[in-house]
């Protein structure tokens, strides 16, 4: 019997062992260079590993019989190869293609149309955000590299070709988001609200884009969430502000991701010294959720929702009498959600649908006063898509976005707390027409068609873009359309019968596309009417009188082929902007313009060390700004030193799934200064004394440790930082 026994477990033991398959083989890119660090595994298994520094790559099965290998990288492609599994072992070369597609990247495009897209545009994968210097995995952060975007320290928002921040609006999954940015004190900048990590790719167009997209005067940033994920993982970060964790379940046919950060800047203010004087600095806890279904064949279920709140109070101190001092209280609690659907009809129709909501509050405190102010929102929206031939495609389809405003505010003269409230329905018809006149030519028609019942105001706007292609490699690009916008909060609180804001956009650019080499040279014109003015220097008198334009040239070059694990860029604008608008005597270069915009991003990824360094270098020229001691004649024409900021990062992988993350930002400390703000009222000798704009602190550092836990022990989180 012991015999018996003792054979069958040597048996047992035998047949493990021999169940048991080593993979081994090379990751290579379409032109047979290695690939380190991409992740090889058995599909729906435990098994698999990432490819070491010369792209090769080994490990041992338990699985048996017909499967499926997988294998994924940043930026390629996923490839897959089935495998019959004996025990024999296996030996394989795979070749990832790079993936160029409108969904996993940033886009700057004239028209920003899709017709021989992957021919004519500018590319930012996620990666390329998440680890350029400088942004701290701020989607407006790495977009301030590129062409047609300035640096306004002050704010951190995007100002898109001589507009301000206000008039880049930001979308996710097709719908509107109302206020994309997070609150921040006076002259300091905020950030985006959104995880950069919920998203798989970043359209940004700087004009002319498609008619699907309005109450955009400038700039629209279309953010494209995630599908359903491919595995089951926990990320968890431990940073110097603060800590996060996120966790995907992934199912048959559906994922949920959710992920949870807090954030405290008090210890690192205990640090630095700050130009703030914080009472309590800023605490924010943000939570972002995705679930992600598979409707019957091909359809496509999404919902995607993100809150937050913040919390801060700080001192401001009068400029006439530094030693009065003004405490500032602010309590803010955001929240965005979207559920949308998509799918086939049949060979030649698709539809788009979804349905969003948007709520933002601000509990301010003003030298104890309390003041507040509330902003809702519900977008619904629909969109038909027919591919009528194989030369011409349509695209149709209506919105509605209704907003809901209040605000208090303190009357010094009725010693009274006053409510003004507004209630703006917009509906929204548009259309578009694709057609393909050759493999050289294409021209995409459409129009815009909306209803502003608050202002029961009606307008169609057109949109047009083409583009010819005369060669193998280059590509012109024309665009013009004219766009719309209500005009902000603030002054539609005070006159809801004002007009939308317009703006009309000419483009023309030309682009080389080869490779892994870019080239793009662009030059524009726009043109402001119906802007909001103060009618005899009255800001409770507002008309739709004033107007301006703003022209330009701009240079893009990429270069991630000639220097070996080597990426960068360098972005060049011109802008000549003015403006007569709000309480302008005449028009004027605004002050959030600068003339000339250069940035300089360099990535190295050191393979033997498992470590990637990059640094971002920014130059603005000297904005202007009016200084109330000189005459209205002399309106904006002082000028402040130019923008200079070199910042750094660098990232350590001494594990696959481990992260060790530094940045710095304004490395040499410059004393960048945006700007001067003035007193209300003159000293005794008649004089405005002033006081500079500002960092908050010389340097900004960020320490992070990023652990990630999965079946897969080659996932990290690179991508995400």
């Amino acid at each position: 019997m012991r015999l018996l026994s003792l054979f069958l477990v040597l048996t047992f033991l035998g047949t493990a062992v021999q169940a048991q398959t080593r993979i081994s083989g090379l990751v290579q890119d379409e032109k047979g260079e290695p690939i380190p660090g991409a992740n090889v595994m058995i599909k729906d298994s435990y098994d698999g590993t990432s490819s070491g520094v010369n792209g090769k790559f080994s490990f041992l099965s338990d699985e048996l019989g017909s499967q499926i290998l997988l294998v994924t990288f940043v930026g390629y492609k996923p490839a897959t190869q089935t495998l019959e599994l004996s025990g024999v072992e296996i030996t394989i070369q795979v070749a990832l293609k790079e993936e160029i597609n409108q969904l996993d990247g940033v886009v700057i495009s004239a028209g920003a149309f899709t017709a021989g897209e992957e021919n004519r545009r500018t590319i930012l994968k996620p990666i390329d955000i998440a680890t350029t210097a400088g942004a701290t995995a701020d989607i407006a952060g790495a977009l301030n590299t590129l062409p047609g975007t300035q640096k306004v320290g002050e704010s951190g928002r995007l100002f898109v070709r001589g507009g301000d921040g206000s008039e880049t609006r930001t979308f996710i999954d097709g719908m509107v988001v109302l206020d994309a940015y997070s609150p921040s004190a006076p002259n300091t900048p905020s950030r985006g609200r959104f995880l950069p990590f919920m998203f798989k790719g970043t359209s940004f167009s700087t004009g002319g884009y498609s008619a699907e997209y309005g109450q955009a005067l400038s700039s629209a940033l279309v953010l494209n969430s995630k599908d359903i994920a491919e595995m089951n993982q926990t990320d968890i970060g431990i940073l110097s502000v603060g800590a996060d964790v996120a966790h995907t379940q992934v199912w048959n046919r559906a994922s949920v991701t959710g992920k949870v950060q807090y954030t405290n800047i008090q210890p690192y203010f205990e640090l630095v010294d700050q130009e703030v004087d914080w009472k309590a600095p800023p605490v924010s806890l943000e939570s972002s959720a995705a679930y992600r279904q598979k409707i019957g064949k091909d359809g496509l279920f999404k919902f995607f929702g993100n809150f937050n709140n913040t919390s801060f109070s700080m001192y401001n101190y009068s400029i006439l009498d530094p030693s009065i001092k003004i405490q500032y209280d602010l309590d803010n609690t955001y929240g965005y959600g979207n559920a949308t659907f998509q799918q086939s009809l049949s060979s030649t129709w698709s539809m788009r649908t979804g349905l969003s909501y948007s709520f933002n509050r601000n509990d301010v405190a003003f030298d104890e006063l309390p003041l507040g102010e509330t902003e809702s929102g519900i977008h619904a929206k629909a969109v038909l898509e027919n591919s009528v031939t194989d030369q011409l495609e349509l695209r149709f389809g209506g919105e509605i976005i209704h907003r809901d405003y209040s605000a208090t505010r303190y009357n010094e003269s009725t010693n009274a707390t006053e409510s003004l409230s507004f209630s703006e329905p917009l509906a929204v018809a548009f259309a578009e027409a694709e057609f393909y006149a050759s493999n050289h030519f294409v021209a995409k028609l459409g129009g815009r068609f909306e209803n502003n019942h608050l202002n029961k105001q009606a307008s169609v706007d057109p949109r047009i873009s083409l583009a010819y292609k005369p060669g193998k490699v280059g590509q012109f690009s024309l665009a013009y359309g004219t766009f719309r916008q209500s005009s902000q909060n603030q002054y539609t609180r005070i006159n809801n019968q004002l007009q939308e804001e317009k703006a009309d956009h000419l483009i023309l650019n030309y682009q080389i596309l080869k490779d892994r080499k870019t080239f793009r040279i662009e030059t524009y014109y726009k043109k402001y009417d119906q802007l909001v003015k103060y009618k005899d220097g009255n800001p409770f008198q507002l008309t739709n009188d004033g107007f301006g334009d703003a022209k330009g040239i701009e240079l893009f070059w990429r270069d991630n082929e000639t220097i070996r694990n080597v990426d960068y860029w360098v972005s060049y604008s011109y802008l000549d902007t003015k403006r007569n608008y709000l309480n302008f005597p005449y028009s004027a270069v605004p002050s959030f313009a600068s003339a000339h915009n250069f940035s300089f991003v360099y990535k190295h990824f050191l393979t033997a060390m498992k470590t990637q360094l990059g640094f971002t270098y920014s130059y603005s020229s000297g904005r202007t700004y009016f200084n109330p001691n000189k005459s209205m004649d002399e309106f904006n024409t002082d000028k402040t030193a130019s923008y200079q900021d070199l910042s750094v990062n660098i990232a350590y992988l001494p594990k696959n799934n481990l992260i060790l993350y530094l940045s710095c930002t304004n490395l040499l400390g410059r004393d960048n200064i945006f700007g001067y703000q003035y007193s209300a009222v003159p000293d005794t000798q008649g004089y405005y004394p002033s006081q500079p704009i500002r960092h908050a602190a010389p340097r900004f550092i960020f320490l992070g440790v990023f652990i990630t836990l999965s079946k897969n022990k080659s996932v990290n989180q690179l991508p995400n930082l």
